[in-house]
């Protein structure tokens, strides 16, 4: 009987010991970005136990980290964790990963009573248990806008109690980043260390480490981190994708290749048909896009309706590179069609415009992806550079439709810099819709111009054409009081607008001669003319011809006419009609 008993002790602390190994083994996996594997881990360990706490923890945790849609993964951890509450009686440790979801769905209410549910259970006299501490902590430095300063007083607490727990100083030296951004680096950076010190084959804290130094652009040190993870666990696969993306990045593709074999095989025997994507990519950076679409079309052939996005973004890049258009707007329309929120740029919106440009888009639809693009940057400098490249797209188009909505994507760069606004951004927008034809726009974009900048030739020199389109001939006066204006500031450097001086000169002089019959105002323009050029025979002449002509005189406004108003600040409206009897042609 003894030793029987002593036989089942000995065999139920041996499963004990395996079963904590083995749980060890899936948050290293976890940590070293081995994330299939660590969730076989997890599930072969529910299979023995469907309660099993921590397993069923840390199985929410690593499908977080997939790279599956992020409501797709919230949807299904809540699932996994809703269970959990209900089979363990709302176990504390389950009710932190309920509350890591409520802070990751914006219900920080909720997340609050779970966490201080999950304290209140297992709090004892020495205070707060750090094992619920450290997970209190771990939800909220993976969220964006958490209470960082909260998780840093838990963590410390737990960390003194358990100063060896290197889960622990893990979060904490994250919490110290996310606090301080900027300035928290140094106590991240020791934190980190010291978690090395204990366990130095716990590689979490490398790549943190390696982290922390590439947000101060520290490539020596970040390759270094790196390095030395991959020394302490050779299958360490996060290592292996950051050193992939670091040489793939600088156009070192020989290097990136090498880094790619080495993530694939840290993963085995788990294999992912999606790591074919990555050897996609690298044939796209490398100009090869035939080998891009034979490795990304593998992809979609073995995933088919659940393909990610990203497979169908460089898919479309890929033909378009390649000049099959039809090819590429049937992907990227598989594209928008399944786009994934949390992988969505505005460059998207970018090649979908040109796609559309090669296979008869009309010229709104391709207006309406440059300024949905635009939307998605979050950084204003990136909106205006991006609507910037759409108004560019747009001008090399040519046609009067494409000029218009050129304007309306420069009118939105106007918009968006506010008090900013230069005189440039105004006369791009205003003279977009000029050469669009859509004169009402510019005259409305150029009075705010002139108004805005009174000195400037610009507004005037712009609202002299416009009205001269939209009064073409003569017949109202419209160009006149801009012409006025205009010439008043040419006339302040006769040498340098010389040319200018007498096209506009002769504009009004020809007003003058035919339209409102003014001939010493005509012959007044004229003159000007001609001490500007005195050798032209065809000013002289002009003169000449107007000088016998009879004595003429603008019609009064009683006899059914008016003289045009004066030129002014501001948008005038000039309202003079006059019949026109016989025309004196001027020429230069």
């Amino acid at each position: 009987m003894k030793k029987t008993l002593v036989t089942l002790l000995a065999s139920g602390l041996l499963s004990i010991a395996v079963q904590a190994q083995t749980l060890q083994e899936g948050i290293n996996n976890l940590y070293a970005g081995r994330i299939k594997n660590a969730i076989s881990v997890f599930e072969k360990l529910l299979a023995v136990n469907p309660n099993n706490i921590e397993a069923i923890y840390w199985l929410g945790q690593t499908k977080l980290e997939t790279d599956e849609i992020m409501g797709a993964r919230l949807k299904d951890v809540r699932s996994i964790y809703e269970k959990a509450l209900q089979a363990t009686n709302g176990a504390p440790l389950i009710k932190v990963g309920m509350g890591h979801i409520d802070l990751l769905t914006n219900k920080s209410e909720d997340a609050r009573q779970h966490f201080e549910s999950a304290l209140t259970m297992t709090r004892t006299k020495k205070g707060d248990d750090p094992v619920i501490s450290t997970a209190i902590g771990r939800a909220i430095t993976d969220t964006k806008n958490g209470d960082f300063a909260y998780a840093i007083r838990l963590l410390e607490d737990a960390a003194s109690k358990d100063p060896k727990n290197t889960e622990t100083l893990l979060q904490l030296g994250n919490a110290y980043r996310k606090a301080r951004p900027g300035e928290g680096g140094g106590l991240a950076f020791q934190t980190y260390k010291k978690a090395i010190e204990i366990n130095s084959g716990f590689v979490g804290p490398y790549l943190r480490l390696a982290k922390l130094f590439e947000s101060q652009k520290n490539w020596e040190l970040y390759l270094q981190y790196l390095n030395d993870g991959v020394a302490k666990d050779p299958k360490f696969t996060a290592a292996y994708y950051e050193l992939f993306y670091y040489y793939f990045f600088r156009a070192q593709f020989a290097e990136a290749e090498n880094f790619l074999t080495k993530y694939i095989d840290s993963k085995l025997p788990e294999t992912d048909i999606q790591d074919q994507f990555l050897y996609a990519q690298l044939c796209w950076a490398k100009k090869d896009f035939s080998c891009a679409i034979s490795k990304a079309e593998i992809v979609y052939v073995a995933m088919g309706d659940v393909t990610k996005p990203k497979v169908f973004r460089l898919l479309a890049d890929a033909y378009f590179q390649k000049g099959d258009f039809d090819n590429a707007k049937k992907y990227s329309d598989l594209f928008f069609l399944k786009k994934n929120p949390d992988d969505y740029i505005s460059g998207d919106h970018k090649i979908r415009a040109d796609i559309l440009s090669k296979t008869g888009g009309t010229t709104d639809e391709i207006f309406v992806n440059y300024l949905q693009g635009s939307v998605l940057d979050t950084l204003l400098s990136s909106k205006i550079d991006f609507l910037k490249q759409g108004a560019e797209f747009l001008k090399a188009r040519g046609d009067s439709i494409s000029r218009v909505r050129e304007g309306d994507l420069r009118l939105e760069i106007v918009k968006l810099k506010g008090d900013k606004v230069g005189q440039r951004d105004f006369f791009d927008a205003g003279f977009a819709y000029y050469q669009g034809k859509n004169y009402e726009k510019a005259d409305s974009i150029f009075d705010v111009f002139t108004e805005k900048y009174p000195d400037e030739v610009y507004g005037p020199m712009m609202q002299y054409n416009i009205h001269r389109a939209l009064d073409s001939t003569m017949e109202k006066g419209m160009a006149v009081p801009w012409a006025e204006k205009y010439l008043n500031i040419l006339e302040k450097d006769t040498a340098k607008n010389k040319k200018t001086i007498i096209g506009v000169a002769s504009y009004l002089a020809s007003y003058h001669a035919n339209i409102v019959k003014d001939k010493e105002k005509a012959l007044e323009y004229l003159r000007k003319m001609l001490v500007l050029d005195p050798t032209n025979e065809i000013i002289k002449n002009n003169i000449s011809v107007l000088e016998k002509a009879p004595a003429t005189k603008p019609p009064s406004p009683s006899k059914g006419g008016a003289t045009p108003a004066p030129a002014k600040t501001g948008n005038p409206k000039p309202s003079a009609k006059t019949t026109i009897k016989k025309e004196i042609p001027i020429k230069t």
